[in-house]
Protein backbone atom coordinates (compact mmCIF):
# COMPACT_ATOMS: atom_id res chain seq x y z
CA UNK A 1 0.00 0.00 0.00
CA UNK A 2 1.38 3.76 -1.32
CA UNK A 3 0.82 6.48 1.07
CA UNK A 4 0.25 9.98 -1.14
CA UNK A 5 0.57 13.15 0.94
CA UNK A 6 -2.25 15.52 0.50
CA UNK A 7 -2.45 17.33 -2.92
CA UNK A 8 -1.44 20.85 -1.15
CA UNK A 9 2.01 18.95 -0.05
CA UNK A 10 2.55 17.52 -3.68
CA UNK A 11 2.25 21.08 -4.84
CA UNK A 12 5.34 21.55 -2.85
CA UNK A 13 7.51 19.24 -3.41
CA UNK A 14 6.65 19.91 -7.03
CA UNK A 15 7.68 23.09 -7.03
CA UNK A 16 10.99 22.39 -4.96
CA UNK A 17 11.45 19.32 -8.12
CA UNK A 18 11.06 21.57 -10.26
CA UNK A 19 13.33 24.68 -9.08
CA UNK A 20 16.06 22.56 -7.80
CA UNK A 21 16.18 20.64 -11.78
CA UNK A 22 16.50 24.14 -12.82
CA UNK A 23 19.08 25.85 -11.12
CA UNK A 24 21.01 22.48 -11.25
CA UNK A 25 21.05 22.75 -15.04
CA UNK A 26 21.77 26.48 -15.07
CA UNK A 27 24.65 26.58 -12.96
CA UNK A 28 25.67 23.28 -14.72
CA UNK A 29 25.58 25.37 -18.38
CA UNK A 30 26.02 28.29 -17.20
CA UNK A 31 27.71 29.24 -13.41
CA UNK A 32 25.08 30.83 -12.82
CA UNK A 33 22.36 30.55 -9.95
CA UNK A 34 20.15 33.55 -10.65
CA UNK A 35 18.08 35.09 -7.79
CA UNK A 36 14.66 34.74 -9.76
CA UNK A 37 14.82 31.09 -8.79
CA UNK A 38 16.59 30.95 -6.03
CA UNK A 39 14.41 33.15 -3.88
CA UNK A 40 11.17 31.44 -4.90
CA UNK A 41 12.86 28.40 -3.52
CA UNK A 42 13.51 30.18 -0.49
CA UNK A 43 10.32 31.54 -0.08
CA UNK A 44 8.30 28.11 -1.07
CA UNK A 45 10.34 26.35 1.83
CA UNK A 46 9.47 29.35 4.31
CA UNK A 47 5.81 29.05 3.16
CA UNK A 48 5.93 25.31 3.21
CA UNK A 49 6.54 25.13 6.84
CA UNK A 50 3.58 28.22 7.20
CA UNK A 51 1.11 25.82 5.70
CA UNK A 52 1.85 22.24 5.60
CA UNK A 53 4.26 22.17 9.36
CA UNK A 54 3.90 25.22 10.90
CA UNK A 55 5.53 22.98 14.49
CA UNK A 56 9.12 23.12 11.99
CA UNK A 57 8.87 27.34 10.96
CA UNK A 58 11.14 28.39 13.48
CA UNK A 59 13.89 25.21 12.44
CA UNK A 60 13.22 26.51 8.58
CA UNK A 61 13.75 30.30 9.55
CA UNK A 62 16.96 29.43 11.45
CA UNK A 63 17.86 26.94 8.57
CA UNK A 64 17.86 29.65 6.79
CA UNK A 65 19.92 32.58 8.40
CA UNK A 66 22.51 29.53 9.37
CA UNK A 67 22.36 28.28 5.55
CA UNK A 68 23.17 31.61 4.23
CA UNK A 69 25.67 32.40 7.18
CA UNK A 70 28.11 29.50 6.69
CA UNK A 71 28.68 29.96 3.46
CA UNK A 72 29.30 33.82 3.39
CA UNK A 73 31.67 33.41 6.42
CA UNK A 74 33.15 30.36 4.16
CA UNK A 75 32.98 33.11 1.20
CA UNK A 76 35.09 36.03 3.08
CA UNK A 77 37.11 33.61 5.12
CA UNK A 78 38.74 32.29 1.64
CA UNK A 79 38.52 35.95 0.16
CA UNK A 80 40.60 37.24 2.30
CA UNK A 81 43.07 34.99 2.09
CA UNK A 82 43.10 34.49 -1.76
CA UNK A 83 42.39 37.60 -2.37
CA UNK A 84 39.40 36.26 -5.17
CA UNK A 85 36.22 34.38 -5.07
CA UNK A 86 36.01 30.95 -4.21
CA UNK A 87 32.30 30.50 -4.37
CA UNK A 88 29.71 32.22 -5.74
CA UNK A 89 26.66 34.09 -3.81
CA UNK A 90 24.19 31.61 -5.63
CA UNK A 91 25.72 29.09 -3.97
CA UNK A 92 24.91 31.09 -0.73
CA UNK A 93 21.41 31.68 -1.69
CA UNK A 94 20.79 28.23 -2.33
CA UNK A 95 22.25 26.86 0.69
CA UNK A 96 19.56 29.34 2.97
CA UNK A 97 16.85 28.48 0.62
CA UNK A 98 17.85 24.30 1.53
CA UNK A 99 18.03 25.51 4.98
CA UNK A 100 14.78 26.79 4.67
CA UNK A 101 13.17 23.39 3.27
CA UNK A 102 14.99 21.19 5.38
CA UNK A 103 15.47 23.07 8.84
CA UNK A 104 19.28 23.79 10.79
CA UNK A 105 19.77 20.13 11.76
CA UNK A 106 19.88 18.82 8.33
CA UNK A 107 22.38 21.48 6.98
CA UNK A 108 25.75 19.57 8.43
CA UNK A 109 24.13 17.11 6.02
CA UNK A 110 23.78 19.10 3.13
CA UNK A 111 27.17 20.62 3.03
CA UNK A 112 28.96 16.93 3.63
CA UNK A 113 26.82 15.59 0.60
CA UNK A 114 27.25 18.14 -1.28
CA UNK A 115 31.24 18.32 -0.53
CA UNK A 116 31.39 14.81 -1.40
CA UNK A 117 29.16 15.63 -4.59
CA UNK A 118 32.17 18.31 -5.63
CA UNK A 119 34.98 16.24 -5.03
CA UNK A 120 33.63 13.43 -7.14
CA UNK A 121 32.45 16.17 -10.22
CA UNK A 122 36.34 17.57 -9.72
CA UNK A 123 37.79 14.49 -10.13
CA UNK A 124 35.94 13.43 -13.39
CA UNK A 125 36.48 17.07 -14.61
CA UNK A 126 39.85 16.42 -14.23
CA UNK A 127 39.92 12.93 -16.12
CA UNK A 128 38.14 14.39 -18.60
CA UNK A 129 39.53 17.88 -18.64
CA UNK A 130 41.64 19.38 -21.58
CA UNK A 131 45.33 19.08 -20.25
CA UNK A 132 46.21 23.11 -21.15
CA UNK A 133 42.92 23.91 -18.42
CA UNK A 134 43.93 23.94 -15.04
CA UNK A 135 41.31 22.39 -12.51
CA UNK A 136 42.51 24.93 -9.47
CA UNK A 137 41.88 27.79 -11.72
CA UNK A 138 38.45 26.76 -13.55
CA UNK A 139 35.31 27.31 -11.53
CA UNK A 140 33.46 24.22 -11.32
CA UNK A 141 29.56 24.66 -10.78
CA UNK A 142 28.52 24.05 -6.97
CA UNK A 143 24.61 24.40 -7.29
CA UNK A 144 24.24 20.92 -8.99
CA UNK A 145 25.91 19.72 -5.61
CA UNK A 146 23.56 21.45 -3.38
CA UNK A 147 20.59 20.22 -5.51
CA UNK A 148 21.78 16.38 -4.92
CA UNK A 149 22.53 17.11 -1.60
CA UNK A 150 19.16 18.58 -0.72
CA UNK A 151 17.40 16.04 -2.69
CA UNK A 152 18.90 13.07 -0.67
CA UNK A 153 18.62 15.06 2.55
CA UNK A 154 14.85 14.96 2.09
CA UNK A 155 14.67 11.90 0.68
CA UNK A 156 16.34 10.25 3.57
CA UNK A 157 13.83 12.62 6.19
CA UNK A 158 10.86 11.60 5.03
CA UNK A 159 11.55 7.97 4.04
CA UNK A 160 14.42 6.68 6.50
CA UNK A 161 16.47 4.03 5.58
CA UNK A 162 15.22 1.16 7.99
CA UNK A 163 18.16 -0.79 8.72
CA UNK A 164 15.97 -3.61 10.35
CA UNK A 165 14.41 -4.36 7.08
CA UNK A 166 17.31 -5.46 5.18
CA UNK A 167 18.43 -9.48 6.34
CA UNK A 168 21.94 -8.80 6.80
CA UNK A 169 23.23 -12.55 7.64
CA UNK A 170 24.95 -12.12 10.96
Amino acid sequence: MTFLPPLPTLIFIFIYIALLLRLSWIDFRERLLPDNLTYPLLWTGLLFHVFISPDSLASAVTGAVAGYLTLWSLYWCYFYLRKREGIGYGDIKLLAALGAWHGWQNLQWIVLIAAGCGLAMAGITKVWRVPSESLFTTPLPFGPCLAIAGGVTGWFNHYPLQINAFNWPL
